[in-house]
């Protein structure tokens, strides 16, 4: 597995000095001692950065450079959606303290640091992998987002800040406009898959808190995966249709059997998903219907407008390597994945899961 952390990139420091100071004027617990830094090296979207004073540590997000999708990497909205969730759901981490641009440039907030294994391309080279365990992986994501699911929001906050009325229209037609925003290829089909995804919308009755961006590297294990100790990139989370939660959480889902579009992805590698025990799509949606007892016979049109919307978010990305707003080379070819998911998700309005 590679480092969780690396130095700084080049290009994305952050004052220190700066932050230390707004760090010891804010926070009492903090130790003496010179604040450290280094840069988890996953991540594509927000930077993320690891404080250490003595043996005080911490986590701080921020985000990215160069301009930004309007009302994307919203650090304060990310601040209170956590501290509103993390009395009642235990794997959100704790949200300390906000800071506005006027400390280190740019909007940040710095939370708990989590230990434990996160997974991605693989396991960790000493883990023994059986079938029992990428299945006990499986399953306790389909927990986790059931338990996510079932939070009641309205004994939170978020009944102030998100509106779950419209909430599927909304999302259909701002993601539409996200990706015409930030368009650079002309991509055969995506007309036509925007058109499908607008006369298809579902009727939704049912809202919940939901994460939107539930992927297995977003989660973080304890050290025989028997539990989800980490659940992290509270970003896009609000309140709506948990099944578009789901939808999301597929769309990032992988199978051996995949078809060659999806197969080629942000890292272009292997990943964990594949191993021999890990449910199928298919399963774990089943899984998930049996354990929220949702109906889930709508699930097609969720998991085309995720493909869709993963599409967008690589564009949105792509868009800010082309304009030369990053020099960051992992995203100089997302614009063939980006190709690969929009001709993917076209393809996919023609079949039933």
């Amino acid at each position: 597995m590679a480092a969780e952390t690396i130095p700084v990139r080049r290009g994305e420091e952050i004052d220190q000095r700066a932050l230390e100071d707004f760090l010891r004027e804010k926070l009492t617990d903090l130790p003496n001692g010179t604040l450290t830094m280094k840069q988890f090296s996953a991540g594509r979207s927000n930077l993320t950065y690891l404080l250490k004073v003595g043996n005080w540590e911490a986590v701080l997000r921020r985000p990215p450079l160069g301009p930004v999708a309007p009302k994307a990497h919203d650090m304060g909205r990310e601040f209170s959606i956590l501290k509103e969730i993390q009395a009642h759901f235990s794997p959100a981490p704790r949200a300390y303290i906000y800071g506005d641009e006027n400390v280190i440039g740019s909007p940040f907030f710095v939370m708990e640091r989590k230990k434990g294994i996160v997974l991605d391309t693989d396991f960790p080279e000493e883990t023994q992998v059986t079938d029992d365990l990428c299945r006990k992986v499986s399953e306790n994501m389909v927990d986790t987002l059931v338990e996510l699911h079932q939070i009641d929001y309205s004994q939170t906050n978020l009944v102030n800040f998100t509106k779950p009325q419209g909430f599927l229209e909304r999302q259909v037609h701002g993601w539409i406009k996200r990706y015409d925003r930030a368009k650079t290829d002309d991509i055969n089909g995506v007309e036509q898959l925007k058109s499908w995804l607008m006369k298809h919308i579902p009727n939704s009755s049912e809202t919940t808190i939901i994460h939107y961006d539930y992927k297995l590297n977003n989660l973080m294990f304890n050290e025989d995966f028997s539990e989800i100790v980490g659940l992290f990139d509270w970003e896009m989370t609000t309140v709506g249709d948990p099944l578009a939660d789901l939808g999301v959480a597929m769309s990032y889902w992988t199978e051996a059997i995949d078809s060659p579009l999806l197969k080629k992805g942000l890292d272009d590698k292997e990943v964990t998903t594949k191993y021999s025990g890990f449910l199928t799509r298919n399963d774990w949606i089943e899984s998930y219907s049996k354990k929220s007892g949702r109906d889930v016979s709508n699930i097609h049109f969720y998991l085309t407008f995720a493909y869709f919307k993963l599409a967008v978010i690589c564009q949105q990305i792509y868009y800010r390597w082309f304009q030369g707003q990053t020099n960051d080379e992992r995203f100089k070819d997302l614009n063939g994945y980006v190709r690969n998911l929009i001709t993917f998700a076209l393809e996919n309005t023609h079949k039933k899961i």
